[in-house]
Formats: C-alpha cells, sequence, structure tokens
C-alpha cells in the first residue's frame, strides 16, 4: 500500500551540482594541507590532546563521566535522542549536573544547550521532546532545547508527505557532543543502538577551548534559526525571527547562512589574529632565551603538531564547505596514495564516484553488508532499503570493472554477527607512507543527502605526531580487519537478490537515503 510514498520526496525541488574550485596543495609534509585555512579557522593543538575511541560502550561511558563533570556548559547536537533506558540515563546525568550547580552557586552556571532535527524528534508519541521536557520545566532558564526544520519542507509537501517519509527531504544531521572545553565529533546519535551495537567513530578533543567555542556559537547559530521547545510541548520561533517553513524561503535561508557564515568566518579571523600574536610572541621568547642560554621552565607553549578544521555543509543555506574540501582532497591525491573511506550508506554523489574513478590514487572503500545495514529487517517499503544498497553498490562494482580499476579501486563489506555499522569518514596515507597523516570525522555520509539536504559537519585533522598517526591507523585497521573484499561473486550470492521493483525505483529515490 505505502510503495508510493517512496515516490512522494520527487515533489521536492531538485538542486543542482556544484563542482570544486581547483586547488593545488603545497608540496611539504603533511601540513600540505594548510589551504583549508583559507575557507574554515584552524585550531593548532598538541596531538596529545587528541583520543580516537573505538567502541559504543566506550562512546557512552565518556558521554556521562562528560556530563556529570561539566561545570559551565553542555551542548549537544544530534539527528535524535532515543526514549530507552540508557537514553533516559543521559538525560538523569544532565538533571543531576544541573541540580549540583544550582545547590553550590545558588543559580546556575551551567549552562544546557541540545539542538535536535523537528522531523526526526517528533517522530511518535513518545520521542525526543517528551524525554528533555522535564529538564525544560524545572531548569527553564539553564536548558534551551532548538529543533531544526529544514525549509524545503512546506506546503503541500508538507501536508502530503507522512511521518517517517518526511524526514527523507532535509535533516539536521550534525553529531558533536561538548562539555566545557572538552569536544566529542562523531557520527554517532543519542540512540540505545549507537551506546551497544552500532558500530560507528568517535573522536575526543580534550582541553581545546577555541574548538569548543567555535562549535558552541555554531550550534547557537543553528539553534536561532531553529523552533525553541515550549514546556508544554509546542513550540515557537525568537522573536522576529523568520518562520522556516512558514514564512518566505529566500528570506529564511539568508538569515541562516549569515548567521553560520559569521560563526565560521569571526573564528577564522581569530585564528588568524593568534596565530599571529603566538608567532610573534614566541620570536621574542626564542630570541631572549637564546640571550639567556638557557630555557625557564613552562616559559614557551609546546608548537602545535595537529591541526583541526572544521568543515560545514548545509547547502539548504548555501554553505558547501565541506564538499569543496572533499572534492579537493580527492582530486589533489597524488599517484600512490592510499585513501581509506567508509560510509555506513553507500550512495556516493556522482561527483565524487567520478572522481574515484577518474584519479590516481588507490581506494579502499568500506561500507555496509545488508545485514550490517540499519534498515536490515524493518518493516514495510523500508525493509527494501538494504537491497537498494546492494543495487547502488552493484552499479559501483560494474563501472570499476569496466574501467578495468579492479586494483586500484577496491571496495570491502563490513560483516559483523548482531552489529549494525554506521561509521563514515576517510584516512588519507601519503605516498611512501605506512600511517595516515589526515581524517575526516564527523556527519557526513559522502552522499547526495548529505551534499545537498542535510546540515552536516566534520572535521579535517591533519597530524604530523607519529604517536597519533598510530591511533587513527589502528581505527582504520579494526573496522576494515572485519570486512571481506567485494568481488563479482559476492553479487551471486542469494542475499544480494534484488527484486525488478527495486531496481527501478531506486534511481528515483536515491537521492533521498
Amino acid at each position: 500500500r505505502s510503495s508510493w510514498l517512496l515516490l512522494a520526496p520527487l515533489l521536492s525541488p531538485p538542486v543542482p551540482v556544484v563542482t570544486a574550485p581547483a586547488c593545488s596543495l603545497c608540496p611539504e609534509g603533511a601540513h600540505r594541507f594548510q589551504w583549508i585555512r583559507n575557507l574554515v579557522p584552524e585550531f593548532g593543538i598538541c596531538s596529545s590532546h587528541v583520543k580516537v575511541l573505538s567502541s559504543p560502550t566506550e562512546f557512552y561511558e565518556l558521554l556521562k563521566v562528560q556530563i556529570k563533570t561539566a561545570k559551565q556548559r553542555v551542548v549537544m547536537a544530534s539527528l535524535y535522542l532515543g526514549t530507552g533506558l540508557l537514553e533516559q540515563e543521559l538525560v538523569d546525568c544532565l538533571e543531576e549536573t544541573l541540580e549540583k550547580s544550582l545547590e553550590a552557586k545558588g543559580s546556575s552556571n551551567v549552562r544546557v544547550s541540545i539542538l535536535l532535527d523537528y522531523t526526526r524528534g517528533s517522530r511518535g508519541r513518545r520521542n525526543s521532546r517528551t524525554m528533555l521536557i522535564p529538564l525544560l520545566q524545572r531548569f527553564p532558564e539553564q536548558v534551551r532545547v532548538s529543533l531544526f526544520h529544514t525549509p524545503n519542507l512546506r506546503g503541500l509537501l508538507k501536508l502530503l508527505i507522512p511521518e517517517r517519509f518526511n524526514e527523507t527531504i532535509g535533516l539536521q544531521h550534525i553529531k558533536v557532543y561538548l562539555f566545557d572545553d572538552n569536544v566529542i565529533l562523531s557520527g554517532a546519535n543519542l540512540s540505545d543502538l549507537y551506546f551497544t551495537n552500532r558500530q560507528d567513530r568517535y573522536v575526543l578533543l580534550q582541553d581545546s577551548p577555541e574548538i569548543a567555542d567555535f562549535f558552541t556559537e555554531l550550534v547557537d547559530a543553528i539553534g536561532d534559526v531553529s523552533l525553541q521547545l515550549q514546556q508544554d510541548d509546542t513550540v515557537q520561533m525568537l522573536e522576529g525571527m523568520v518562520h522556516p517553513y512558514q514564512g518566505d524561503k529566500t528570506a529564511y535561508c539568508e538569515i541562516a547562512n549569515r548567521r553560520v557564515m559569521e560563526v565560521i568566518n569571526s573564528a577564522r579571523t581569530r585564528q588568524e589574529l593568534l596565530h599571529a600574536k603566538t608567532f610573534h610572541s614566541s620570536q621574542q621568547d626564542s630570541s631572549s632565551l637564546s640571550q639567556q642560554g638557557s630555557q625557564a621552565p613552562g616559559a614557551l607553549k609546546p608548537a602545535p603538531d595537529t591541526w583541526i578544521y572544521p568543515l560545514i555543509q548545509m547547502k539548504p543555506f548555501g554553505i558547501q564547505i565541506d564538499e569543496m574540501v572533499t572534492e579537493t582532497l580527492l582530486t589533489e591525491a597524488e599517484r600512490d596514495a592510499r585513501i581509506y573511506l567508509t560510509t555506513g550508506y553507500f550512495n556516493l554523489t556522482q561527483a565524487y564516484m567520478d572522481l574515484i574513478l577518474g584519479t590516481r590514487a588507490e581506494y579502499r572503500i568500506l561500507l555496509a553488508s545488508p545485514e550490517v545495514n540499519g534498515f536490515f529487517g524493518a518493516k514495510g517499503v523500508a525493509g527494501a532499503i538494504p537491497a537498494a544498497y546492494v543495487y547502488i553498490e552493484r552499479q559501483f562494482y560494474s563501472e570499476v570493472c569496466c574501467l578495468h580499476q579492479q586494483e586500484r579501486v577496491q571496495l570491502q563489506e563490513y560483516s559483523r554477527a548482531g552489529w549494525t555499522f554506521h561509521a563514515k569518514g576517510l584516512w588519507l596515507y601519503l605516498a611512501g607512507s605506512d600511517l595516515p597523516c589526515l581524517t575526516l570525522i564527523g556527519s557526513p555520509n559522502f552522499g547526495y543527502r548529505s551534499v545537498h539536504r542535510d546540515l552536516e559537519a566534520q572535521v579535517a585533522i591533519v597530524t604530523e605526531n607519529k604517536a597519533l598517526q598510530q591511533q587513527l591507523h589502528q581505527e582504520q585497521q579494526q573496522l576494515y580487519l572485519r570486512s571481506g573484499v567485494v568481488s563479482a561473486a559476492t553479487f551471486e550470492q542469494p542475499n544480494r537478490y534484488v527484486k525488478l521493483w527495486v531496481k527501478l525505483v531506486t534511481p528515483l529515490i536515491k537521492n533521498f537515503f
């Protein structure tokens, strides 16, 4: 009965493809990627402040510890907050932290800001909103819950498309969790599966106040153009703000673009000034120390060996930084460089596919086998989505074979009994190197949705430190060790059978999942 619902997103207007401008990478060392700071702020940090996590349990336990020890701010952006016991425990941790802060100071110093997607967070009778309302009621001055609603879901489209299917039009997909000056970047949502048996990626940036300030401001900016959850479960916009689906769409998107770009550009300016100040002061310190003939303890802050670049993609607002940087990285990767690229949903944009097939680097692409796809076993039409991904995968594999690129471009399927796979990002190994010097980690899946429909954020981590490079290498190896190489025989297996109607519908709807 509901098969036709998959066609509903076709009512949404198409979005033109934009090609990234050409850009040459500097030739020297890992920091040949300095060109990225022409687009976004550059945060130089010490590699000892970066910790790569490997498991959902580790991620969940860290979230709880960080919430309980927060003294000033808790900022969490996610697609949604689940409604199970583990999620309730997170909410209880927030309540405990707010309560302690009130008791200690008389007025709470801790501020909690939560950004979720409106459609996903409102799904069902018990949902993200009902989970958070008690916090709003008890701590109205300290807690803010913002629900982003895409401006593309409006009018007849909003009226016709039912719950769950309306999420295909566009979402708030950013996942960032920060506590005081500690920041967790991930692709994981705040849901029990992501705390137990849904494999993702997670990186903790410790004692990084400038990075924490940036993401706080980014979440605030998106929150300002989002619906504000009220204590009675209603929502309203901030006073004077254009409504995302009732107001003028162009005006709304222009305001949103301005708010987000203000955050990016002001942080860029701050970091450039800080960099210049640090450079001059270090020169002066070095000069005075050489005159003294000895170094006073703690006189010089260690020079950074790792650089963080936040990459933002919000095509509905005309912001395409992540797309530009990703395309440039793929374009400029040299012969014999290796790129390990992973996505839980293999549905690359045509531009990314063309670059992978037409450039010189070696690619190892990790994707979900049908059994670990998040939609495996789903009811109704959604249950056919893993088959649609198999069909997309087979088409890409056939193109690789037609171009005789099987050695250079290799597909690998992640498989793990009782688990699902949601990891995304890439690791870049320069030619002749056994360790990666760059990784991308965050929310984008490299698909059409990530590029054109949703709000996305990830970071590029560039490092010259061997110990951190080893951490990133081990993370990559742990994921790829649970995979098998795709060959023609893979698609002859019974579980790879794709029904005719799925083959016919997939080209029409592939831009919506």
